[in-house]
């Protein structure tokens, strides 16, 4: 069972460092070596205290092969030490110099039709290509072994974003190869591998093992459980690759952190496995961009983000270890790579800084010290102008640098702050992910979304959550949502079952116990293993497009005016032992049918709700979920405005354009009622207040909107 360390303090620079910490990117092979002193002399004037560096730079440490510079960056090196200030460095990898394509172009990736991704931009490697893996092998050894005794490098990023520009998926001969010893590691023989997927189907049987071949062109869609596994496969590759570069960094100096920065809401890759071979998890922050990725955005969250959506990729980053975490990349500004290139609001860098501190980041790191002057990145902001001169986000970050500091002094006693503590889980398998893909039976159903309709109202109540593996250790929780849990083994339902016996509250959504480990129906209705704790079947199962009106009530409710919408998918349950809480009202063959039931278990209750909710039925689902759960919670607070707890510290965040009154529990805001270490109970437009102590119980924000 997977098990997070909850209790730890992470402290990634030595037993003095500083947490809650600011960091850039800094490429100084970009720059002439005169200008590096001042570079360097003004980061230090922002408060930065660690600086990334290297992660492209294998043509310039390896110009040609086998012979190394490493003179600019020990001179880079140098200089931020002496400056106060620690390096992490990264390894070369995500960019392979095109002399070593042109020696092995074996290396490259392959696209599904066969056409070779080539080089002339970045991540251009396959991940099972044994010539990559020797090279790799080759340059993170000899940069590890010429750092391998320099206290100023404190910890390694391993490669750079795996995975970027669709880059998971390989389908060379490599790949193949690797992909048929994965299946005979997993399936005795093909006999086996043909029960387990079930390829009578189409006439889709296999003769031997060394038969399967990678994903190709095909007039229909790919066998369900042909595709997990090499999803699984794919996801493993890339795993065993970075393990590949921690084990040899761990080699060379086992004090170093290792981490890697994973991406918003990436899909591919088993990122709580992966996190098994890392010290520190990190991930890249980009708000304007990420909303625009999940779909129309407003005014406010073209300008500073979403902070559910934020906060959902801090809460999952946090998770993997159950430690503190860190934000690699961190937008400064305006950037490159989303259809628009909206300029964040005015203090929107700060803001986000403290976000992410509050949801248990140690460090920051902006992304990237200086405009650069040519390649794809042009467009991408920096901390300083193309010029040398200060842009907005350096002034942002400089103030979020004291800012911190000064919270940090007055934390629990000991200079630091620890993780967030969180009542809830929502249970997150990526597994559940790829075997969804392909069979969404709705072109709008998206997985992440269906998660972030139970998250969003925790997170409206001031909530804390963790979202963890299904397998995690789940008894320190006091309430725990699994909105998805499309595959289940029967292992699995009796540890949920067991939760719940013993006192735990359980809230299930939809698309649960559908499929066994193999992505395959069972001979049993949906829920399968789960029926007896739900104490209900699925009948019946539906999607459906926006534009028909989908409601559901309480079954003791008033009238239509209890009606609460859902939307993409619906099921119709038929309760056995479990009391049916809410039906369907929308007109036509759904109406009546049971859309969600409660059922005692043991000590605990469990709730099976069929649809995926919008946001007033999830504030329902939520609110009575912290009700039986007897979890504090604020008021629902405004869209846009959020509170956040870390280890006794209170953080309120304004991402709306909206000035804002926050009240403490019985209206009160002044200062003998709550404790204010940084601004106040009125919040100005994309503004923040810190107050000492938990004071979300009972909390509420009121809105003053502008004319």
């Amino acid at each position: 069972m997977r098990r997070q360390d909850t209790s730890a303090t992470f402290t990634s620079a030595g037993p003095n460092a500083q947490l809650m910490s600011i960091g850039v990117c800094y490429f100084p092979e970009h720059w002439p070596s005169e200008r590096w002193e001042r570079d360097v002399e003004q980061m230090a004037e922002a408060g930065i205290e660690y600086v990334r560096m290297a992660e492209f730079s294998w043509a310039v440490l390896e110009p040609e092969r086998g012979e190394f510079d490493f003179e600019w960056l020990d001179e880079a090196v140098e200089l931020i030490d002496d400056h106060g200030m620690k390096a992490v460095l990264c390894t070369p990898t995500a960019s392979p110099p095109r002399w070593l394509v042109d020696e092995r172009p074996d290396i490259l990736q392959r696209d599904r039709d066969g056409t070779v991704k080539h080089a002339g931009s970045r991540r251009h490697y396959c991940f099972n290509s044994p010539a990559y893996r020797e090279e790799t092998e080759r340059v993170v050894r000899e940069m590890a072994d010429h750092y391998a005794d320099d206290p100023r490098v404190v910890g390694w990023q391993t490669d750079n974003e795996y995975g970027c520009h669709g880059t998971a998926d390989c389908y060379c001969e490599d790949c193949a190869d690797a992909f048929r010893d994965w299946l005979d590691e997993r399936y005795a023989d093909a006999d086996e591998l043909n029960e387990a997927w079930g390829t009578t189907f189409w006439s889709q049987q296999y003769d031997a093992i060394e038969d399967v071949d990678v994903p190709k062109p095909t007039p229909a869609q790919d066998h369900p459980s042909y595709a997990l596994d090499f999803r699984r496969f794919t996801s493993d590759s890339i795993i065993e690759y970075n393990r590949l570069q921690t084990d040899l960094l761990e080699e060379y100096n086992d004090d170093w952190f290792v981490t890697h920065n994973f991406m918003n809401l990436f899909p591919s890759i088993d990122i709580y496995e992966m996190g098994e071979d890392l010290d520190l998890v990190s991930w890249d922050s980009y708000p304007t961009g990420h909303v625009q990725e999940a779909g129309e955005s407003s005014h406010d969250e073209l300008r500073a983000g979403n902070p559910d959506l934020l906060s959902f990729n801090h809460d999952v980053y946090r998770s993997i270890l159950g430690k503190p975490f860190w934000v690699m990349e961190q937008q400064p500004g305006d950037v490159n790579w989303p259809p628009h290139s909206a300029q964040p609001a005015e203090g929107a860098m700060r803001l986000w800084a403290h976000h992410a501190t509050a949801h248990g980041a140690d460090a920051v790191v902006y992304f990237r010290w200086r405009r650069c002057l040519e390649a794809q990145e042009q467009y991408h902001a920096g901390l300083r102008k193309q010029d040398g001169s200060a842009d907005r986000g350096y002034h942002d970050a400089q103030t979020a640098a004291g800012e911190l500091l000064e919270i940090e002094k007055g934390g629990s006693g000991d200079d630091s702050l620890e993780s967030t503590d969180a009542p809830v889980a929502i249970l997150n398998d990526y597994e559940n992910i790829w075997a969804i893909a392909g069979q969404e039976h709705a072109p709008d159903f998206d997985y992440w979304a269906l998660l972030q309709s139970f998250y969003r109202p925790l997170r409206a109540r001031g909530v804390s959550v963790d979202i963890v593996h299904p397998e995690s250790d789940l008894e320190e929780y006091e309430a725990v949502v699994a909105p998805a849990l499309h595959l289940l083994t029967a292992d699995l339902a009796d540890h949920l079952t067991e939760y719940a016996e013993s006192g735990g509250q359980l809230l299930f959504g939809p698309r649960t116990g559908v499929k066994d480990e193999y992505n395959k129906f069972r001979p049993a209705p949906q829920p399968g293993p789960l029926a007896e704790l739900v104490g209900a079947t699925v009948d019946q199962h539906e999607s459906a497009p926006e534009h028909l009106e989908t409601t559901v009530a309480p079954v003791d409710g008033d009238g239509a005016d209890d009606d609460l919408p859902y939307r993409t998918w619906a099921e119709w349950l038929n309760p056995t032992e479990a009391e049916p809480i809410l039906e369907y009202t929308s007109e036509g063959v759904t109406a009546g049918k049971t859309a969600a039931v409660r059922n005692t278990v043991g000590d605990g209750t469990v709730v099976y709700c069929g649809v995926q909710p919008e946001a007033d039925l999830g504030d329902e689902l939520i609110g009575a979920l912290l009700e039986r759960a007897e979890i504090p919670h604020a008021a629902t607070l405004p869209d846009g405005v959020r509170a956040t707890v870390r280890d006794g510290v209170t953080w309120l965040c304004n991402f709306t354009s909206n000035e804002v009154t926050v009240e403490g529990e019985g209206g009160q805001t002044d200062e003998e009622s709550i404790d204010w270490r940084l601004g106040g109970p009125e919040l100005e437009p994309f503004d923040l207040a810190v107050a000492a102590g938990d004071v979300i119980d009972g909390l509420s924000v009121s809105v003053h909107r502008g004319d």
